[in-house]
């Protein structure tokens, strides 16, 4: 495209949207209640307690400029566990409370436009101690996992969703940060869709950093298949879906 012609269409663009996005109708100046901060669970769900920063004995701190220095992707790992302790800390580094939560608001260990939190953390398990493999989703408000199902497929199918990435298959625990949209839509109207990338973006540096202090490696995906992921998770694909993964491992 013409560069004159492709300037003009971008100020046409970011008009239109502009007009569009009229934050004076959004629902929460329409004064209707706030969405939950954590989508619930069933009663009878199984839910495990995960220990809290308090209870940490074998995570040691790191150095942060080391860490961002020595960040990198890493899509091998050792055939070695994570331990209950590691994977604790590595949901509440990425979506940990800081203090409790007051008035449909948490503040949490990452930045989020308007403290709206629009993800959930499902997590692909497969060798964390003391926890079976299967499908497991994060409640930051309780620091608890909620047991979602299994699959003995479970690896295949995380490749197979993946394009035939192999390493989303064969980690300890594959993070998976699904977005609902509704949370961010709820204040920001249309302009959600835009911040909401930009929190996960804040999440997973957040992970890479988070790995470095327990001798563990991490590599960013977007690259999957939308309606196969969403299905296997039993996300609609519209009011919930996957958005962003992030394999996990010892190296």
């Amino acid at each position: 495209m013409d560069p004159d012609a492709l300037k003009t269409y971008r100020y046409f663009l970011k008009d239109s949207i502009r007009k569009k996005i009229n934050f004076r109708l959004t629902d929460q100046n329409q004064h209707v209640p706030v969405p939950p901060l954590q989508n619930p669970c069933p009663a009878d769900a199984r839910r495990i307690d995960l220990p809290g920063p308090k209870e940490w004995k074998n995570i040691t701190t790191t150095d942060l400029t080391k860490a961002i220095a020595n960040r990198k992707s890493h899509r091998k790992y050792l055939k070695q566990s994570l331990s209950k302790e590691e994977l604790a800390y590595l949901l509440w580094t990425t979506q940990g409370l800081r203090e409790i939560p007051v008035h449909g608001h948490a503040c949490r260990t990452v930045p989020s436009a308007g403290c709206r939190h629009a993800f959930e953390t499902y997590l692909a398990i497969f060798q964390v101690e003391g926890l079976a493999p299967g499908i497991y989703r994060y409640l930051p408000v309780d620091h608890q996992l909620v047991f979602e199902f299994s699959d003995d497929m479970l690896s295949e199918k995380m490749i197979h969703a993946s394009l035939g990435q192999t390493y989303p298959g064969r980690s300890a625990v594959t993070f998976i940060w699904v977005a609902i949209p509704y949370r961010m839509e709820w204040r920001y109207g249309l302009a959600a869709h835009k911040v909401m990338a930009l929190d996960a973006g804040h999440i997973c540096q957040n992970l890479y950093l988070a790995c470095e202090a327990i001798d563990a490696g991490t590599c960013a995906i977007a690259a999957y298949d939308q309606e196969e992921l969403d299905e296997f998770l039993g996300l609609d694909g519209e009011n919930e879906f996957a958005m962003y993964l992030a394999p996990v491992g010892k190296i």
